[in-house]
C-alpha cells in the first residue's frame, strides 16, 4: 500500500457515510479517484436505483481516469442490476489501480468484480481499511452472509436498570437529548421493530423526526392476536408492517384498509415465530433493524439470540426494584446462561449515559 493510500481511502469511507440513511437495502459506498496526488473525482451511493459510487466518481473525472488510482469501500460490482457493473465501467475508463476496503459479501459478486479488474490488467489490493467498511455495512454483510439482518435493540433505563415504574409509566425516563439521538438510529435503520404492547401503551409512531432525512424506515408491529386498533398513530407517515398470528380475515382487512401490510409467521406456540420474522424482513431487503420494545419482547429476542447489538441510555436517576426491567430473561440457574456483551462506545447524551454493546457469540 501507499503513503497516501489510508488518507484517500479514509475519504472515500467519508463520503460512503453521506448514504447513511439513504442506500437500503444496498450498500453504503464511497469511490474517490487519484491521478498525480491530486482528486480528479469522487462519489458516493445515494439511493437504490440510482448510480453507484464509481459511475459517479468517473464522471466527476471527466474523461481524465486513465491511468489513475481509485479507492473504493466496496468491491465494484460485477453484474447488472438495476446499474450496470461499476467494475466494466473502471476498465474502460482505463484505471490503473483499483484500492478497495473490502470484498462484495453479495453472492452475486463475491470476488467476480476483483478477478474482473485484474483479468483486464488492473492492480487491485483488497483489505485496506476494511474493519471500518464492514463496520459501516453492519447489517448488508450480514444480511448477504446470514440470510437475517443486523438486530439493534435500543433501551432507555434508570440507572439500575429500570425501564418503566410497575404500573407501566416511563415517559420519560431519559432526557430530550438522549430521545433525539434515539432518531439518528432510526433514520439508519432499514426497519423499527416493535411490540404491540408498547404500542398500545405510549400510541409512538416510531418515525423519524429529528433528523434530515428523505426516507422513513418500515414500521414493524409484533401482534398475534391483531389488537393494533387502525385508528394507532404509527400509521401516520411511512409504511406498516403488521406480523401476526392468527389468519382473522377481517381483522386483517381492517389493518389492511388502516395501510398495513399484514403478514402471518405463527410459532408451534401460536406466537409470532420471531426468527421468521427476521428472515422475512431480509428478504424484503432490511439489513439494519432497531427494536424498539419493552422487557417482554427484548427478552424473547435476548433469549433466542436473536440480537447483535444493544444501545443502551442510563438516566441518572433511581426507579427502585419494583420498576420494570430492561429484559425479561426468566431466572437463570447458572453464570454459563447469561448474556454476555462486548464494549463498543461509551458516552454522554446530554445528562444521560448512552452504553453501545454488542452480544457476545460463542
Amino acid at each position: 500500500m501507499g503513503r497516501n493510500d489510508s488518507t484517500w481511502m479514509a475519504r472515500a469511507l467519508q463520503l460512503a457515510g453521506r448514504g447513511m440513511f439513504t442506500t437500503t437495502p444496498n450498500p453504503r459506498v464511497g469511490c474517490v479517484l487519484v491521478k498525480d496526488g491530486q482528486v480528479i473525482g469522487e462519489g458516493w451511493h445515494v439511493k437504490a436505483g440510482e448510480p453507484h459510487a464509481e459511475p459517479l466518481a468517473l464522471r466527476a473525472a471527466d474523461g481524465r481516469a486513465q491511468g489513475a488510482s481509485v479507492y473504493v469501500t466496496l468491491e465494484p460490482c460485477s453484474h447488472h442490476g438495476r446499474t450496470p457493473p461499476c467494475a466494466d465501467g473502471l476498465i474502460a475508463e482505463g484505471v490503473a489501480r483499483v484500492v478497495i476496503a473490502m470484498q462484495d459479501p453479495n453472492p452475486l459478486v463475491a470476488g467476480r468484480g476483483i478477478a474482473a479488474l485484474r483479468a483486464a490488467g488492473i492492480e487491485v489490493e483488497c483489505g485496506l481499511m476494511e474493519a471500518e467498511a464492514r463496520l459501516l455495512n453492519i447489517g448488508f454483510d450480514k444480511r448477504m452472509k446470514q440470510g437475517l439482518p443486523w438486530v439493534r435493540s435500543k433501551i432507555a433505563a434508570s440507572l439500575d436498570g429500570r425501564t418503566a415504574l410497575a404500573n407501566g409509566t416511563s415517559q420519560w425516563i431519559t432526557g430530550e437529548a438522549a430521545r433525539r439521538d434515539v432518531h439518528v438510529w432510526r433514520a439508519r435503520s432499514c426497519a423499527v421493530l416493535t411490540g404491540i404492547d408498547t404500542v398500545l401503551a405510549d400510541d409512538a409512531q416510531l418515525s423519524v423526526r429529528h433528523v434530515e432525512t428523505t426516507r422513513q424506515p418500515l414500521r414493524v408491529v409484533l401482534d398475534s392476536h391483531l389488537r393494533l386498533p387502525p385508528a394507532a398513530r404509527i400509521f401516520q407517515g411511512g409504511t406498516v408492517l403488521v406480523v401476526t398470528a392468527t389468519a382473522d380475515t377481517e381483522k386483517h382487512a381492517a389493518l389492511q384498509q388502516a395501510g398495513a401490510t399484514v403478514v402471518v409467521l405463527a410459532d408451534e406456540g401460536g406466537r409470532v415465530d420471531l426468527a421468521a420474522t427476521l428472515r422475512h424482513l431480509a428478504t424484503i431487503g432490511c439489513n439494519e433493524v432497531l427494536v424498539e420494545a419493552g422487557t417482554t419482547l427484548n427478552g424473547a429476542l435476548l433469549k433466542a439470540g436473536l440480537v447483535d447489538e444493544l444501545v443502551l441510555y442510563f438516566a441518572p436517576q433511581l426507579l427502585g426494584d419494583m420498576a420494570r426491567g430492561m429484559a425479561q430473561l426468566g431466572e437463570l440457574a447458572a453464570l454459563d446462561e447469561r448474556v454476555g456483551l462486548v464494549w463498543q462506545d461509551v458516552r454522554q447524551v446530554g445528562n444521560d449515559l448512552r452504553i453501545v454493546v454488542k452480544v457476545k457469540r460463542e
